[in-house]
Order: structure tokens, then C-alpha cells, then sequence
């Protein structure tokens, strides 16, 4: 397992870094604390979490993944072993106030998020998404005093657009302050709109990224069978979260395309898995790929990943399937909160 330099910065992450949305929730706390051990052991050093984890997100579960993970990590004494990333934005109660990119809920939800990960700091802490009843420039002050506190050593921002970004960076240079070192946007075989501004734009700026979804919340396992409704268990079944996840990739066309490259990828001896997440990480603009699990042998396929070289064919027909399929409506916004909660009424 490789390390890189995450942007310009001083930080240092492995080159897969193991989300941990599920944990606490799909796995409970024994099939989450195996998940963990087998990433460690295989190498990863760089964890992604988020005070409203796991999924779904519901306000009685809010914090749980983090309670999990900072419990794991004293368990095993391995906090300064591991590079840990958390985010903010989502409710964390009912109120306004509870919510969003304001110098209040940010200042709040970092201090509770310290308490439940049982640590000191975090190494990295990414808005979860934009705001824009809030002035970037308050965001990015709470970030600084949060970096000046010692509570953050990184700040970044995840699931913004690349107008956005360069919002964030011009407000961060006016302000003469670190701003943001790294972005969180999603990337995979069937969406790849970060290509087109947003990777540009960190590599100009060196920005580190850390790329979620890279199989396409489990579609690019090709064990989806087109032509049937989601199986119970997975993330397109959940309720709320399923309806988000079903939006971005439950698509009849994808569900043929990934059985097709499912096929292919076997005849080179290759998961589609191993093969979808070592496609990502030949970009050179992407840092890091975020993976997750529900089981722990579910790992073992992203982990393979770093290791393979994909053949040139194979490489090929990979790189053709953006271009092959139907164009769809983009889905660059900002994870709308009614999106994720809308059972519960926050």
C-alpha cells in the first residue's frame, strides 16, 4: 500500500483509505471492529468518517460510526498509526442551528466529533457539503480557528462544485489564511464529471483528493441483476439513503454495462471490483479512493486493487464506457438535507 502527499500539503495518506458509513449500522459493532482490523492489516492507514454516520442517516443513530471508530482505535492504541478524516454539515438535531456551514454547527459538531473519536485532533475535516446561507468566509474562518486550536491539522470540502472551490480559495487568499487542502468528490467508471473541473482545479492548486463511490455504491460489482429491484440489505434498499443511491446509479443501461464488464474483467482473471477501483487509481489526479464494506471479506477485492496493473485491453474498454453510455442529468449539487431525512422531518 502506497502513501502520497494529499495536494501540497504536509499531509501523507495511503492511496486507499477505508469508509466507514456502513459501520455501526449495515455491519454491527462486531463485523464493524473485523472490517477495521482488515484494513488495517492490509494496509490502509487513512479513515473516512462523518459525524452523521452510519446509513441511513436518522438522528438516533447520529454519531455512532465516529463512537465506533474512536473506541476501535483505543482498543488497539493506534491513533497516531492512522491518518482520520471526519466531516461536517448534516443535522445534528432538529433546529436550524443544528445544521449547515455556520461558524456555530462547525465549531460544535468538531468538538463532538473529538469527544466520540476519543482524540485530540483530527488529521483532515471537510465541510460535508455547501452552504449557501452561510458566507464561505465565516466557513473558512471557523476552519482556521479550528486548525489554530489544534482540533484540526487539514481542512477540505466534499461534495461542491468547481465554482465553489474557487469561491473557497479566493475568499481563503483575501483573508490571508490556509484555507482548504483537499476535496472530497465522487468518482467512478459511470461518473466521471470530476474530470472535466474540479481535478483540473486541485491539480493547478494543489488540492488532495479523496474520491468516494469508486464502485458506484456497489453497482459496479456487477451482482445486480438488471431488470430486478434492488436486494434487501443493500444500499439501494434503504430506505431515504436507497432513494438518494437508487437517483445516481440505479439505471437499466449501467445495470447491463456492469454485467458486461463484470464478464470481461473475468476473463483477465480480474473482479470487477479490483478492476473498477485500480481504474480509478491510475488517474494521477485522484490522492486517494475511498472503499467500504458491510462484510470483511468484501475488502479483499479492494485491496487487491493498488497491486494490479490492468491489461491494455482492459484499460481500454474501461476508459470506453463513460463515452458509450446515454448522457444523464449531472448530479453535482450539494447532498440536500430533506434528501437524506426526510422521514424524520429536520
Amino acid at each position: 500500500m502506497r502513501w502520497k502527499s494529499f495536494g501540497n500539503s504536509g499531509l501523507k495518506v495511503t492511496e486507499l483509505c477505508l469508509g466507514t458509513m456502513t459501520l455501526a449500522g449495515q455491519a454491527d459493532r462486531k463485523t464493524s471492529y473485523a472490517i477495521l482490523d482488515a484494513a488495517f492489516e492490509g494496509g490502509i492507514r487513512f479513515f473516512d468518517t462523518a459525524d452523521v454516520y452510519p446509513i441511513p442517516m436518522l438522528l438516533e443513530t447520529y454519531g455512532d460510526t465516529e463512537t465506533l471508530l474512536g473506541r476501535w482505535m483505543a482498543l488497539k492504541k493506534n491513533r497516531h498509526q492512522v491518518v482520520v478524516a471526519t466531516k461536517g454539515y448534516f443535522p445534528g438535531g432538529p433546529l436550524p442551528i443544528h445544521r449547515g456551514n455556520s461558524r456555530l454547527h462547525l465549531t460544535r459538531s468538531c468538538e463532538a466529533s473529538l469527544k466520540r473519536l476519543k482524540a485530540d485532533y483530527v488529521d483532515l475535516y471537510l465541510c460535508h457539503g455547501w452552504d449557501p446561507t452561510v458566507p464561505i468566509e465565516e466557513t473558512l474562518l471557523a476552519l482556521e480557528q479550528l486548525r489554530r486550536d489544534g482540533k484540526i491539522i487539514y481542512a477540505g470540502l466534499s461534495n461542491v462544485r468547481a465554482h465553489e472551490v474557487a469561491e473557497a480559495l479566493v475568499a481563503a487568499e483575501r483573508l490571508g489564511i490556509a484555507g482548504v487542502h483537499g476535496l472530497q468528490p465522487r468518482y467512478n467508471l459511470f461518473q466521471r464529471e470530476a474530470e472535466e473541473s474540479l481535478f483540473p482545479l486541485a491539480r493547478r492548486f494543489g488540492l488532495g483528493t479523496m474520491v468516494y463511490n469508486p464502485i458506484a455504491g456497489g453497482l459496479l460489482s456487477g451482482k445486480h441483476p438488471p431488470g430486478k429491484p434492488p436486494a434487501r440489505g443493500t444500499r439501494f434498499a434503504m430506505p431515504h439513503t436507497g432513494e438518494v443511491y437508487r437517483k445516481r446509479y440505479w439505471d437499466e443501461r449501467l445495470l447491463q454495462e456492469a454485467v458486461i464488464l463484470k464478464r470481461e474483467a473475468e476473463t483477465y482473471r480480474l473482479s470487477l471490483v479490483t478492476a473498477a477501483v485500480a481504474w480509478v487509481l491510475s488517474n494521477p489526479d485522484v490522492t486517494s479512493a475511498i472503499v467500504g464494506a458491510s462484510r470483511p471479506r468484501q475488502l479483499a477485492d479492494h485491496l487487491r486493487a493498488p497491486e494490479t496493473t490492468l491489461p491494455p485491453s482492459l484499460a481500454q474498454r474501461l476508459e470506453r464506457t463513460w463515452f458509450e453510455l446515454p448522457r444523464r442529468a449531472p448530479d453535482l449539487d450539494t447532498p440536500r438535507i430533506e434528501d437524506w431525512f426526510g422521514a424524520i422531518g429536520v
